[in-house]
């Protein structure tokens, strides 16, 4: 099935949010323009990478105002999808300096190489991108509590057990 490519001037919002219980929650990218709704489906460590990029980059930029940041956390409601657009395989980044945004460029992943992945390109401005950093730091820290002695993440099921303590 061929996917629409995705080429938007501009986002009028942009969050991540999750699907499912804590140990099996599915993450999605999240943006919205005009109306449009777009879920990618991803793993919580291209999240969490995602974030920490984007809190380098705007390290490099010039500050921005506060007040515009919560106006953008507080537009960037996460809509549950009933499924994903697509699963996205590789995110890259670039910044527009003419237009001030930041642009998330998301490709699918595809099992097949003889077909084309589709590709999404969503510009942001900072705001959105920093409200994102932030949505994003939460989930990834609402997951579940890490083992003490390997690190591996505790199975709520069976009460915090974890294999390494056989």
């Amino acid at each position: 099935m061929e996917r629409p490519e995705i080429d938007w001037d501009d986002t009028d919002a942009f969050t991540a949010g999750t699907t499912g219980p804590q140990g099996r929650r599915v993450f999605f990218l999240q943006a919205r323009r005009a109306g449009q709704v777009v879920s990618l489906k991803l793993e919580k460590q291209q999240v969490a990478g995602l974030a920490e990029f984007l809190h380098g980059l705007m390290g490099d930029l010039p500050p921005i105002d506060e007040p515009a940041v919560e106006v953008a956390e507080t537009s960037a409601r996460f809509e549950d999808p009933e499924e994903a657009d697509w699963v996205i395989g590789s995110l890259g980044v670039t910044y527009q300096q003419s237009t001030d945004r930041l642009v998330l460029i998301a490709e699918e992943l595809l099992r097949d190489e003889d077909l084309v992945p589709a590709q999404a390109r969503f510009p942001m401005r900072r705001e959105l991108v920093a409200a994102f950093i932030v949505r994003a730091r939460e989930l990834v820290a609402a997951g579940r509590p890490p083992c003490p002695w390997c690190g591996a993440p505790l199975d709520p099921a069976v009460d915090g057990w974890c294999p390494c303590v056989n």
